[in-house]
């Protein structure tokens, strides 16, 4: 498995032809759009920045996209999806927004990403059914997100093997990423791409992973 970032929360997942996207960026976004092709597109938040389904149908893939909380399957990968609120792009006094924490299951690991999530409370449902994570994608930009502080509480009570923060690249608050490993208290590893075997975790406990766009 090789996981890439491609700005703010859109991280690329390649398991052989297999190619998972997670919030792709659309055109007309904060950010620069993403242009590659994606067997699964899953968006945690309707929003420029984070639902460019249409930027990763390229060439021979056309995405089957998901966008809201369920539970699927598709290509040997096992995704749930988890209703929380998000406060990301909207208005001082806005209702909050729909956002989905998904949970992909796929090569023996569990990948979770947290999306524009702006609250450390998750529901019941995910706080049952989520359990040894192997890769966590968090955010940490403040701005309508988790703040770097409450990003690293939610974290840890989460108990990942590796923490991969994100929503600091393009958006997010300036020196949100600096302030979460600061909170955090402990090192942090720099790299462009992650090549990740089941057995890579052996020894982890809640490693920071800083994955270059």
């Amino acid at each position: 498995m090789v996981i890439t970032h491609h700005g703010g929360q859109c991280f690329k997942v390649t398991l052989g032809d297999l190619t998972i996207v997670f919030d792709p960026i659309a055109k007309g976004a904060t950010l620069p759009a993403v242009r590659f092709g994606a067997d699964l597109a899953l968006v945690s938040r309707d929003h420029p920045d984070m639902n460019g389904v249409e930027e990763v149908t390229y060439g021979d893939k056309t995405p089957f996209a998901i966008t809201g909380p369920g539970e699927y399957e598709r290509q040997s990968v096992v995704i749930q999806g988890y209703l929380s609120k998000s406060k990301y792009g909207l208005k001082k006094g806005a209702e909050d927004a729909v956002n989905t924490v998904y949970s992909v299951e796929l090569e023996d690991m569990t990948l979770v990403h947290l999306g524009a999530l702006a609250d450390t409370e998750l529901s019941k449902e995910a706080r049952e059914s989520i359990d040894e994570i192997d890769v966590l994608f968090v955010p940490v930009g403040g701005d309508g997100v988790l703040t770097p502080a409450k990003a690293h509480e939610l974290a840890v009570s989460l108990e990942p093997k590796i923490i991969i923060p994100m929503h600091w690249s393009g958006i997010g608050e300036p020196k949100a990423l600096e302030a979460f490993l600061k909170a955090s208290g402990t090192g942090s590893e720099k790299v462009d791409k992650l090549t990740l075997k089941k057995k890579d975790l052996i020894g982890r406990d809640g490693s920071i992973l800083i994955l270059t766009p």
